[in-house]
């Protein structure tokens, strides 16, 4: 047999943690074939917005590990998939109009995944990620303009993977904003 290996299966997920504007807590997940200048854009990204990195587990506390499958709401109605979804074993569901969100411990993910594919087909994704414990309610028009721009500097970065944060930034401010 042949087996081939993407560059993704080679490089380990990086975590960087720190803080942005507003004192909001900041998970940065990056793969790349070059520590050195991902951990300095990174760097250069929080003090350039009003952030600072942090050390390892420095805001990892706030949040919670968990297993996410996605699925699009098309696939089923809100109480199917979440009965679905108990049976398989998952935490708890989200459903909104724009599809569902399966909340497993990292220990089920692949054993719920499993059982949905079997059931709906194949997930928009099942993966490892980040929910915080706590939101951060962002209400200052600087403080959530500086942590966007942070926010889509991190993301338009190559080799970052996922950002997350403990932050909430209300509707009608993020319209204002544009």
């Amino acid at each position: 047999e042949i087996y081939t290996l993407s560059l993704h299966d080679a490089l380990p997920i990086l975590r960087y943690e720190g803080y942005g504007p507003g004192g909001i807590a900041l998970i940065v997940e990056a793969l790349t074939d070059n520590r050195n200048r991902t951990a300095s854009e990174v760097r250069s990204a929080f003090t350039k917005h009003g952030g600072s990195l942090g050390e390892t587990n420095s805001v990892s506390f706030m949040f919670n590990r968990i297993g996410q499958v996605t699925y699009p709401a098309s696939v089923a109605s809100a109480d199917a998939m979440l009965e679905a979804a108990i049976e398989a074993g998952a935490e708890d569901v989200q459903s909104d109009e724009h599809g569902h969100a399966v909340i497993t411990s990292t220990d089920t993910l692949g054993e719920v995944r499993d059982a949905l594919e079997a059931r709906f087909g194949a997930p928009e994704s099942a993966k490892l990620t980040w929910t915080p414990l706590n939101l951060l309610p962002v209400t200052a028009e600087d403080t959530a303009q500086t942590l966007l721009k942070l926010l889509d500097v991190l993301e338009d970065n190559d080799d970052v993977q996922t950002v997350l944060g403990n932050f909430d930034i209300p509707a009608d401010l993020l319209e204002k904003l544009g």
